[in-house]
C-alpha cells in the first residue's frame, strides 16, 4: 500500500451511502479506506475499495461501548478523517468529541448540528429568518395537550428523530393525525412523548422537494437535487428509483439563508413540502449523507470527495452544471416496492403498468446503486442477505 495516501475510516458500512463514500474516495486514488459496522460483513466492507473491515459494538444499543471502541482504535491507529453516515453515529461522535482527540470529523459543532436536527429549534430559527414553515404548536410533553383545542388533519412531530438517553437511543416517528382518537392512539404508541417535546403542525398537501448542499465553514460550495420516481413503501419512503434534476432556485436560496445563518459546515439535505400552488414550506434538515448519495456522484457531483477535500484543507472543485435526468436504481429495494404495490389495493390495470415499468430496461443514463461491474462483491453480499431474510 502507498503510505503517502490519506487514511479514512468510513463508519456505518451497511448503509448504501457508506458504499457510495467508499467507492468515491477509493476510486479517486487519494485515500486508503477502512470500513466498519456492527455485523460480521457489511456492504461497503465488501467493496474492492475497502482495504480493511472492522466490527464494532452497536452504537444504538451500547453507545458507551462504541465510543470506547473507537477511542481505543484511534489511539492506536491514525486516520486522517472519520466519516460516519448515520444520525446515530455522527451525533454520538460529536457528543463525545472531547473524549476523542484523535479524530477529524467533517461536521459543524454539536450544538449547530442539533439546532438543525431538533425540529422545534429549526422552526424557531426559520421563523426568525422569515422562512415559511407550517403552522406549529409546541408541547414539552403529552400532558400539555390536556384541554387544548386542535384542528385536524395535523402532523405529530417529535422534536428529534433519535433521542439519546445516555444509555441507548429511542427511535421516534412522525405521524399524520386525522382526529382526536387518532391522536390518542399515536400518543399511546409513543410513550417517549410523555417526557419528550414535540410539535403538532398543520398538514401541508402537495409533494416533497429538497436541496442537497455542501458547505465549507459557512460558505456554500455545491448544490444538487433529485426527483424520486419510485419509493419503498410505494406510498412514500426510501427512494428506490430517482433521477437528477436542476436545483430549484427558490429552494436553493432558502437553504442558503438557513445554512448561512448557522455558519454551516459539511453536507445537509434541506427538505420542503410544496403545495399544489407552488408554495414551499421548510420541513426538516438532515445533517448527514443521504441514501441516494450515489446518484449525485454518477451525475458529476462527487459529494464524498468534495467533503473530504474541504475538511482536509484541499482545493474543492464545484460545478454549476451537472448531468440531469441521470437515474439511479436500488434493484432489491425496487423489487420490495413492486411486491408491496402488487399486494396493495390498486386496480389491476395500474398493477400491470407498474410491473411493466419494473421490467423495462433503460440502457442509457441509468445505473444500479449497489450492482456495479467494476465492484461486484457488495451486490453479491446484499443478494445473499436478501435471500437469507426471505427464507427465515
Amino acid at each position: 500500500m502507498d503510505s503517502n495516501l490519506l487514511s479514512v475510516l468510513v463508519l456505518d458500512a451497511n448503509q448504501r451511502s457508506a458504499l457510495a463514500v467508499t467507492r468515491s474516495l477509493g476510486k479517486s486514488g487519494q485515500y486508503l479506506i477502512t470500513t466498519a459496522d456492527t455485523t460480521v460483513q457489511a456492504l461497503a466492507g465488501a467493496s474492492r475499495y475497502s482495504q480493511a473491515y472492522l466490527q464494532h459494538p452497536e452504537p444504538g444499543q451500547t453507545p458507551r461501548e462504541f465510543i470506547a471502541w473507537i477511542k481505543n482504535l484511534t489511539n492506536h491507529q491514525h486516520f486522517d478523517l472519520v466519516m460516519p453516515t448515520t444520525e446515530v453515529t455522527s451525533q454520538l461522535l460529536l457528543f463525545y468529541r472531547d473524549e476523542l482527540p484523535n479524530i477529524e470529523l467533517p461536521f459543524a459543532p454539536y450544538k449547530t448540528v442539533m439546532a438543525l436536527s431538533d425540529k422545534i429549534s429549526l422552526v424557531e430559527l426559520a421563523k426568525s429568518l422569515g422562512i415559511d414553515v407550517p403552522e406549529s404548536r409546541m408541547f414539552k410533553n403529552a400532558a400539555e395537550l390536556e384541554g387544548v383545542s386542535l384542528s385536524y388533519p395535523c402532523v405529530l412531530k417529535p422534536a428529534l428523530s433519535r433521542i439519546y438517553t445516555g444509555e441507548d437511543w429511542i427511535h421516534t416517528h412522525v405521524k399524520v393525525i386525522h382526529d382526536a382518537s387518532g391522536l390518542q392512539a399515536a400518543l399511546e404508541r409513543a410513550p417517549y412523548l410523555q417526557m419528550s417535546p414535540f410539535m403538532l403542525q398543520s398538514f401541508i398537501p402537495g409533494h416533497g422537494g429538497g436541496v442537497f448542499c455542501l458547505y465549507n465553514n459557512g460558505k456554500p460550495v455545491q448544490f444538487f437535487a433529485h426527483e424520486r420516481l419510485r419509493e419503498k413503501p410505494p406510498e412514500g419512503g426510501v427512494s428506490v428509483l430517482c433521477r437528477s434534476v436542476p436545483a430549484d432556485q427558490k429552494l436553493r436560496a432558502t437553504a442558503q439563508k438557513l445554512l448561512g445563518a448557522v455558519n454551516w459546515h459539511g453536507v445537509a439535505m434541506v427538505e420542503f413540502r410544496i403545495t399544489p400552488e407552488g408554495k414551499a414550506y421548510l420541513m426538516e434538515v438532515n445533517t448527514r449523507f443521504w441514501g441516494s448519495l450515489q446518484l449525485a456522484v454518477d451525475s458529476g457531483v462527487d459529494f464524498p470527495l468534495m467533503l473530504a477535500k474541504a475538511q482536509l484543507g484541499q482545493p474543492v472543485d464545484s460545478t454549476e452544471s451537472y448531468h440531469t435526468d441521470q437515474r439511479l436504481r436500488w434493484l432489491l429495494g425496487d423489487l420490495d416496492s413492486l411486491y408491496l404495490y402488487l399486494k396493495g389495493r390498486q386496480p389491476w390495470n395500474k398493477k400491470i403498468m407498474r410491473l411493466i415499468s419494473f421490467l423495462s430496461i433503460r440502457l442509457r443514463h441509468q445505473k444500479h446503486e449497489v450492482n456495479r461491474l467494476d465492484d461486484v462483491m457488495p451486490a453479491w453480499l446484499e443478494f445473499k442477505e436478501y435471500i437469507r431474510a426471505l427464507v427465515k
